[in-house]
């Protein structure tokens, strides 16, 4: 411990770099690496989404930056002050940092305002029914003030436990899971919402998650971790329209996985021999990746050169699309494709036109 650095939320909020800074933060259980040298900046008002599957670290590293787990090495800085490092570690009660809980882990024997109350035991008497006031009526919930959890559903209870963690008014609020245990439907409008409160407020966010889908729709930037490292972090739209390698592209879209060889400025595939300008090492292979929306669907006499045939093998509808699994005459491979079109039920015989311009191109 170090006594010389006790918290000061004047110096957190009077800074003007990162929210949040981490630095070569790595951490072992026995001969497990949980986290390998990992660095990022989180910058105020921004609401980060950690991803990954299930042991890629996400969680080691939110109980790091909350104070409940210390780093074997590296840095940890929130506003410029640092939390931890060489002979320092700021105890979690002195971080000022909010948690959600993937349980929400309300006090079931306080009601829903003395839930609240609890977070602010810390402020002047005289704020303390003020705020909880302000925030039972910034999530709608004012008329449940004296109920109990378990009279709760369970978005009543994960709004309970976002203002709990949010009353303190935290530099940093960490979420862990917070919409897994809400079925599908409930999950998509809570998550709206809560990004929604988190945005009106300028609250700085790290959201923990494993789904894709939930990362890409909640976070400002997504960090996308594998075995203890970030493997890419940016926009959504950038994760998913241009993953970084085979890693990134598998977890965030569906793709058709062909395989290809480079041939000078060329690859040769199972469906012809494709054009490129992406540098790739002579004679490497490849597999060239293309999404089941980018192909369209032709007529008998619209089919050229380019084209591919095959029949239909199976359809699964899915809505407003429907996904085809096509066999390709000639090849040994099977592509799926997603339309629009409602092909009549009847249909076999399929012409397809695949759009190479948006296909990814990854070494083997």
């Amino acid at each position: 411990m170090d006594a010389r650095n006790p918290y000061d939320e004047r110096q957190v909020s009077g800074h003007s770099g990162p929210a949040l800074a981490l630095s070569g933060i790595r951490r072992q259980f026995g001969a497990a690496l949980a986290l390998d040298d990992v660095s990022l900046d989180v910058q105020a008002g921004e609401i980060i989404c950690l991803v990954g599957h299930s042991g890629c670290g996400k969680t080691s590293l939110l109980r790091i930056i909350a104070g409940i787990d210390a780093p074997d090495c590296g840095t940890l800085a929130m506003g410029g002050k640092t939390f931890v490092g060489p002979s320092v570690f700021i105890e979690p009660e002195k971080r000022n940092v909010g948690v959600v809980f993937q349980d929400y882990a309300l006090f079931p024997h306080l009601t829903v305002k003395e839930n609240i109350l609890f977070g602010l035991r810390k402020m002047p008497r005289g704020e303390v029914r003020a705020r909880a006031k302000e925030l039972l009526e910034l999530v709608s919930l004012s008329h449940m003030a004296d109920r109990y959890p378990h009279m709760l559903s369970g978005g009543e209870q994960q709004r309970v436990a976002l203002v709990r963690a949010l009353a303190p008014k935290p530099h940093l609020l960490l979420m862990d899971e917070p919409f897994s245990n809400l079925d599908r439907g409930l999950r998509a409008r809570v998550r709206r919402e809560t990004v929604a409160l988190l945005r009106e407020l300028g609250t700085t966010a790290i959201i923990v998650t494993h789904e894709a889908e939930e990362a890409l729709s909640t976070g400002d930037r997504v960090v996308l971790m594998r075995s203890g490292t970030i493997v890419q972090s940016g926009p959504a739209c950038e994760l998913h329209d241009r993953p970084l390698n085979r890693y990134a592209a598998d977890f965030f879209c569906d793709f058709n996985m062909i395989p290809g060889k480079v041939e000078g400025d060329k690859l040769a595939t199972p469906f012809g021999t494709l054009a490129t300008t992406k540098r790739l090492e002579p004679n490497a292979e490849v597999f060239v990746y293309l999404r089941p929306r980018d192909f369209t669907i032709l007529t008998q006499g619209e089919a050229g050169e380019a084209s591919l045939r095959g029949h239909i093998e199976s359809r699964t509808f899915l809505g407003e699309i429907e996904e085809l699994v096509v066999q390709v005459t000639g090849a040994a491979l099977r592509l799926r494709v997603r339309t629009e079109l409602r092909l009549p039920a009847t249909a076999i015989d399929i012409v397809l036109c695949p759009h190479w311009d948006k296909a990814l191109i990854f070494p083997k």
